[in-house]
């Protein structure tokens, strides 16, 4: 017994007899208002506790992946797709032209409806003096097709003539004269060069080095080693690429607002013969899971620059959309932390007791503030 009297007197809660108790429309509403704002600050403190927590840390790039993989999605909707060329170049010197073998174009109308099915555009490596089989070539054994005086020799394809008047930076009017291009039907193309628009979209593997890519109008082509868009029979002021970024992502996609900076961007182009430029900073990213698998992506910087390129502007380049990338040699690192059981119980004990106490303080200050103001009311002195 005295154990339990001795108990007793460590109460730190004692409590009233239930007939000295008040309870109050006031207190009851407070009370209310009070578990409403405990129980949402608890949901608020239970999202966060389940959320892992992020470190960061920034480090040199050791990483020894040769590749870097680019995911493109664009959409172009003023030109048509068979005006339009992607190609790509690093810092190493290793060109890649007309750019294809894991890039689609899909044709759409001026409202950016697909009226085509995607095509995927076969990209075939070969020698100078490599021919390609044409329809000429099916239809006769030794067949020699001419090159209308700009080299001696034959071009049994439509491209072979192409690249013998740009040998000799000669105009090539009149295609469908050609007897090798007269399958190509290049008038109804001609039709549809501005009455159609193009998304462009897919992959590519460059090397882990700095370099650029680019959509511009023309075929595209060397000339000793320099790198040229031929656009006849239009001129270069004819192409509006205003264009949409739907997607622009560096390697796996990760989680951070700076993966994909460039996403639903717009570029308008207010006249003809616009550049667009985006010159982008790279920086190699891990992220590192709670149950250990690592994902390894790329995080980007973009400074944009457009900019009319005509004779009467008096600035030099072509209409089309560049991309400039540049390699940080520093890596940043995330990883993922589970948080503290104990801080978040520690968070909850402290708003239930805040919010208590503060709602105490309210109804005892309510309380009294009412029973004054009754008391002046009986002596009839409240004015």
């Amino acid at each position: 017994m005295d154990f339990i009297k001795k108990l007793r007197s460590f109460d730190a809660y004692p409590k009233t007899l239930e007939d000295v108790r008040i309870q109050t429309l006031g207190g009851g509403a407070i009370t209310i208002i009070s578990m409403i704002i405990i129980s949402l600050l608890f949901w608020v403190e239970f999202l966060n506790y389940m959320t892992p927590n992020v470190t960061e840390e920034l480090f040199v790039d050791t990483s020894r992946s040769p590749n870097i993989e680019i995911q493109l999605d664009l959409t172009i909707p003023k030109v048509s797709c068979e005006f339009l060329a992607l190609d790509a170049m690093d810092s190493s010197g290793e060109q890649h032209l007309q750019i294809s073998h894991n890039i689609f174009k899909r044709s759409l109308d001026l409202e950016g409806n697909p009226i085509e099915e995607p095509i995927k555009e076969d990209i075939t490596i070969r020698s100078k003096n490599e021919t390609i089989t044409d329809v000429a070539s099916l239809n006769k054994t030794e067949y020699c097709g001419s090159c209308y005086g700009a080299r001696e020799g034959c071009c049994n394809t439509c491209e072979e003539v192409r690249e013998a008047y740009r040998a000799k930076r000669w105009a090539l009017d009149n295609v469908e004269n050609i007897e090798q291009c007269k399958h190509e039907k290049f008038s109804e193309k001609l039709k549809s060069a501005f009455t159609q628009g193009c998304q462009i979209y897919g992959n590519l593997i460059v090397n882990r080095v700095s370099g650029s890519f680019h959509i511009a109008p023309g075929k595209s082509f060397s000339i000793n080693h320099v790198h040229v868009h031929d656009v006849q029979p239009f001129s270069s002021t004819e192409f509006n690429m205003t264009h949409n970024i739907r997607g622009l992502t560096f390697g796996a996609s990760i989680d951070s607002e700076t993966h994909n900076p460039l996403k639903s961007f717009v570029g308008i182009a207010t006249e003809g013969a616009t550049m667009f430029q985006y010159h982008i900073k790279i920086v190699p990213t891990s992220y590192v899971k709670k149950d250990g698998s690592v994902i390894h992506s790329n995080q980007f910087s973009v400074t944009k620059h457009q900019k009319v390129v005509s004779i009467m502007s008096g600035e030099s380049g072509m209409p089309g959309v560049f991309f400039q990338y540049e390699l940080s040699p520093l890596m940043v690192k995330y990883t993922e932390h589970e948080r503290s059981l104990g801080h978040f119980l520690t968070n909850v004990c402290a708003i239930i007791g805040g919010v208590y106490t503060v709602a105490g303080l309210l109804d005892t200050f309510l309380y009294h503030s009412i029973k004054i103001i009754q008391k002046k009311i009986e002596l009839g002195k409240l004015h």
